[in-house]
């Protein structure tokens, strides 16, 4: 909970600031199931890129110009901004340029697609939310394993208010951010929540050539996801089996097991 004093001494509750974007764009349904769940528990900034950037992962704007533009009036309960940027410049823009101060929190999501086990390397969402990490802002990744555009995401929206709810209350390990990924719904409810590890996984790629009418190849890239991970504690397993998966994940990308190993070589 969060609390302010007035001049008489009293104490009023004040509500936590909240950043919200995404890599689907701003205008994806998603990003609007994600506003309106955030809206029930603070002040909402949404700074989304202004059309689609998944898969862009941690990629930043350097050889461009960014444009940033308001898109919400004076009356609006949400400020609302869009970003020609990636998801990552859409966080530096909004911490850089838009709020005066840090945000409590940063959502991004609800992506339209999985974003578990190995996906999270190449995910324009979660690299949002790790940005917001970096910059010690406590964040969260949403993730919903259905590709349509018009995907139901109002049966997820109470857990997603739940768990952003406990992240406000509780904060998180530094250095640590939640990837959060919801299965595609069935019938069959939700059975629950589930504390995993990434899976190892890979994507089994090729490129499928074409031609143009003027002779020009062109390549589409196409791939299958393999699950090389039997464990029944990975973020694959939960999802399979109609449980949400939340992973802990870091932007520290040391592998400490290695540094042993490694001064043990004569360079």
């Amino acid at each position: 909970m969060y609390f302010c004093y007035s001049l008489n001494g009293s104490v009023m509750q004040k509500k936590p600031l909240i950043l919200v974007t995404n890599d689907d764009g701003i205008s994806a349904p998603g990003i609007r199931a994600l506003i309106s769940c955030m809206v029930e528990l603070g002040t909402v900034v949404v700074v989304a890129p202004d059309s689609p950037q998944s898969a862009m992962g941690h990629a930043i704007t350097i050889n461009n110009t960014l444009h940033l533009n308001k898109i919400s009036d004076e009356q609006a309960l949400v400020t609302e901004y869009s970003c020609s940027g990636t998801p990552v410049d859409c966080v530096k823009m909004a911490i850089s340029e838009v709020l005066k101060q840090k945000p409590d929190l940063c959502v991004s999501g609800i992506n339209h697609g999985s974003n578990s086990s190995i996906n999270v390397i190449y995910s324009g969402t979660m690299s949002a939310a790790l940005e917001a990490g970096i910059e010690g802002i406590p964040a969260i990744g949403f993730s919903l394993l259905d590709y349509n555009w018009n995907a139901d995401f109002e049966q997820i929206k109470p857990f997603v208010l739940s768990i952003a709810s406990r992240v406000l209350q509780n904060k998180l390990p530094e250095g640590t951010i939640l990837n959060v990924n919801f299965p595609k719904l069935k019938k069959e409810s939700i059975k629950g929540i589930k504390i995993c590890r990434q899976a190892k996984a890979i994507w089994q790629e090729k490129f499928d050539k074409r031609t143009t009418p003027f002779g020009k190849d062109y390549y589409w890239l196409t791939g299958e996801f393999i699950n090389l991970d039997k464990g029944e504690d990975t973020d694959e397993w939960a999802l399979a089996n109609d449980y949400i998966s939340i992973v802990p994940v870091q932007y520290d990308l040391t592998a400490h097991h290695a540094i042993q190993t490694l001064n043990s070589w004569e360079f």
